[in-house]
């Protein structure tokens, strides 16, 4: 991943009118307390970034209704595209990322591909060793089948990445 690769997923994230943060692991929680309004859910981060004990990591349905932001991780994000990659888990990581007004990502800087070409190389091992979907998150929820442009018709209105400088 080269700094080109990251400053072209910024500019993508900027095309999609998506909001983006750096920071670090340490910081992490001063930056989601700026961006999420409460209540919050979201689910542990896999790269041993800790939520704040503000972010209910054990949603109910009830939880994820009231929810104002929901936080995952990203397993990748795709630079060309400004997309990041929720990977979906045995115990549905999915609602989180999908039911909240918005959604943030949380992703490894190292974490950034070029392209389609990347994502799906990386993509075709998590199949092979045992993941059985994800999401392929790009901007905001959108929808134009009846007319004009509606935001977060079918998902979040809103997306903030936080990238992970390591």
């Amino acid at each position: 991943m080269s700094t080109g690769t990251v400053a072209t997923f910024e500019d993508s994230l900027e095309r999609l009118e998506v909001g983006w943060t750096h920071t670090s692991s340490d910081e992490l929680g001063d930056v989601l307390r700026e961006v999420c309004d409460d209540p919050a859910v979201g689910v542990p981060l896999p790269f041993g970034a800790p939520l704040p004990e503000w972010v209910n990591t054990n949603p109910t349905p009830a939880d994820l209704r009231e929810a104002k932001a929901g936080v995952t991780a990203a397993g990748i994000g795709i630079a060309d595209y400004g997309s990041v990659v929720v990977q979906g888990t045995p115990d549905g990581v999915e609602p989180v990322s999908l039911f909240c007004d918005r959604h943030v990502a949380v992703l490894q800087q190292s974490d950034i591909v070029p392209g389609m070409p990347e994502a799906f190389e990386w993509l075709g091992e998590e199949f092979r060793t045992g993941h059985s979907s994800a999401i392929i998150a790009t901007g905001p929820s959108a929808t134009a089948d009846m007319g004009a442009l509606v935001k977060g018709a079918h998902g979040p209105k809103d997306v903030h990445v936080v990238i992970l400088d390591e």
